[in-house]
């Protein structure tokens, strides 16, 4: 059974013959431990591509991976002060209320659903100060921003879904913060569920299943992803816990776990071992339902990179001993 096999039956809860697992490695780990890391690639093909090992390109990066500046198609401009690493926005097109009311929709019409398409544009658009002003005082141009995003959103993925061909489609968007949401759950309700709501209800129209990463602190709100459409949900553990995703999603929703990247550059690699057997322990169920997830940076020593990927390899055949 291939991995994406395995990924829909967990998914539909019927009964995968592994967990399937996933190592994600940033740009600037590449660039920084090079034919090193490599290395591990070589003893790991199911985590690595074979065909790249010995032949990949460590510095090339692209878009907002590289240092410098960069402007996306809203006017939000992108800093970035180290080449493999992402960038953060430092200049926001709308910073006050009757520059929310000018705004318009991006013209082109690519398909095109970034990662911070809806809440986080919202931010990116405003600030993080000023977009928190707004959901306190709820002013009418809160909504007018949300029109407009929620406008554009349906309308790149009517394109995104012609001739869509994947039984699964991802989106990405960061709801929360280290220990708690940004705005109260009443809020995000009010203004944000239903626009979830509207896009992925499409989606599902179409027969597409909805994978939503999400990181921050989301616990409180995974029943109302669930009941907008979310059939994967991406969430960190160091921010919401194990005891409190396995209340809300064991048995009810397919969890991608992102594992504590965090502690990863602190961790031992039996600790490592330790945290990877406590996800599946405590998340997994034979029918399914869990996949993992790691994701390492260029603070990962490179003994604990190792051990991550002998962790999820190891323990991605739990229920089938």
């Amino acid at each position: 059974m291939t991995l994406k096999e395995d990924r829909i039956k967990s998914m539909e809860f019927r009964n995968p013959e592994t967990i399937p697992v996933q190592l994600d490695v940033l740009p600037a780990t590449w660039m920084k431990y090079r034919g090193e890391l490599d290395a591990i690639a070589a003893e790991h093909p199911l985590l690595f591509r074979p065909e790249l090992v010995g032949h990949r390109d460590y510095d090339q990066v692209g878009g907002t991976y590289v240092a410098g500046e960069h402007v996306d198609e809203w006017g939000c401009v992108w800093s970035n002060l180290h080449t493999g690493m992402e960038a953060i926005v430092t200049g926001h097109p709308v910073p006050t209320r009757e520059s929310v009311r000018r705004l318009t929709m991006p013209a082109d019409v690519t398909g095109r659903m970034p990662h911070g398409f809806m809440y986080l544009r919202l931010a990116d658009l405003r600030g993080f100060d000023q977009i928190m002003l707004d959901f306190a005082e709820e002013p009418p141009e809160l909504q007018m921003l949300i029109d407009t995003v929620l406008a554009h959103n349906l309308r790149q993925l009517e394109h995104r879904l012609q001739g869509y061909t994947e039984p699964l489609m991802y989106f990405g968007d960061d709801l929360g913060m280290q220990d708690r949401l940004p705005i109260s759950p009443r809020q995000w309700r009010r203004y944000l569920k239903p626009c979830y709501a509207r896009l992925y209800s499409r989606v599902d129209a179409a027969g597409i299943a909805v994978y939503m990463h999400t990181d921050g602190h989301i616990v409180e709100i995974i029943p109302d992803l669930i009941e907008c459409g979310v059939d994967v949900v991406n969430p960190q553990v160091r921010a919401n816990g194990l005891d409190r995703l396995a209340a809300v999603c064991k048995g009810k929703v397919c969890v991608d776990l992102d594992l504590d990247r965090q502690s990863f550059p602190f961790f031992t690699p039996a600790e490592i071992d330790a945290h990877v057997r406590e996800a599946v322990e405590k998340l997994g169920l034979p029918e399914g339902g869990l996949w993992l997830k790691a994701e390492v940076g260029p603070d990962v020593p490179l003994e604990n990179i190792a051990a991550i990927a002998d962790a999820l390899e190891k323990y991605r055949g739990w229920f089938s001993r």
